[in-house]
């Protein structure tokens, strides 16, 4: 079995050579079958002002698909909003198109991460000069600490694709069906920056996490959230300091994997409801603050 991952690894990079690059431009990996549907989960409270939701997914690496949990990081500059990357069918194949910081959020393949990232565009938060101000009608923040906040739902309706979806990938069988708008293109036009240092440890420490990969956890990781990457390491805080220096569906069925099964679809569409917990998730204590009224836990209005 040993000697087969470097050989795995080997056609993955030999199948990507023979992708015209003008086709897909920013590629880095493709499997011959699709991820799994996204998990669903409870948006762990904003600790401090100046963080942006970055929402979990399912990379690819020498075991398979693994989990990255959804985290709370920080801006790497005034004015950096994420677009997540997604995985999108072409040439025979699932590729990776790698998420990135820039001015706008572009296209990500109209796949509903949800927390704001419902598919077209954004809606968790904007920037207001040098200040991030984070609409509470999506985004759950501690207010004790964070008081830039505001509540806006009707922006809300008009970013879905597919409401109900949990599909992680673009085109193919039984894929999202979204091609990028004339602002998607433009937005994916501009000058962009790659994820950031505490991020790729990030994605790092899932890769290495036994647990995170889905053919041992079979869609239910320990670690589906996280309130901030690097906690033991580095203080966010610290870290957005050094950061803004800088310039700048069908059943899921594997391939000699075991069936996935498929979440079932409730109707909430803000937020995806908890529906795999392999144990109770810590959320941060929410000292004394509240959440705007009209809404219940998720974003969801009551």
């Amino acid at each position: 079995m040993k000697l087969l991952r470097p050989l795995r690894w080997l056609l993955l990079v030999l199948a990507v050579a023979l992708i015209p690059a003008a086709s897909y431009a920013g590629v880095f990996i493709s499997v011959g079958f699709a991820p799994p549907p996204l998990l669903v989960y409870d948006q762990p409270l904003c600790p401090q002002p100046g963080l942006i939701w970055t929402p979990g997914y399912w990379a690819y690496g020498p075991d398979g698909y693994y989990w990255v949990p959804g985290a709370w990081v920080p801006a790497p500059y005034v004015g950096a909003l994420w677009t997540p990357g997604y995985w999108g069918w072409g040439g025979g194949m699932y590729l990776w198109h790698p998420g990135y910081w820039g001015p706008h959020v572009g296209y990500y393949g109209g796949i509903n991460y949800g927390f704001g990232y419902f598919g077209i565009g954004f809606v968790g938060g904007m920037w207001r000069g040098n200040t991030f101000a984070y609409n509470t009608a999506v985004w759950h923040v501690n207010t004790m600490y964070v008081h830039n906040t505001y509540v806006n739902r009707t922006v809300i309706d008009n970013h879905y694709v597919d409401r109900g979806s949990h599909v992680a990938f673009n085109g193919g069988p039984g894929g999202i069906r979204h091609a990028p708008t004339a602002q998607e293109r433009t937005y994916m036009n501009e000058s962009h920056m790659g994820r950031t240092s505490f991020q790729t440890q990030h994605v790092d420490a899932a890769m290495h996490d036994h647990n995170a990969y889905y053919n041992v956890n079979h869609g239910r990781p320990n670690n589906i959230v996280t309130s901030r990457p690097l906690g033991r390491e580095g203080s966010p805080a610290s870290a957005q300091r050094n950061e803004m220096t800088r310039p700048q569906q069908p059943q899921y069925r594997p391939q000699q994997q075991q069936q996935y099964r498929q979440p079932e679809n409730r109707q909430q569409p803000q937020s995806r409801p908890q529906q795999y917990r392999s144990q109770p998730q810590q959320r941060p204590e929410n000292h004394g603050g509240e959440r705007p009224q009209g809404h219940d836990d998720h974003g969801h209005d009551r």
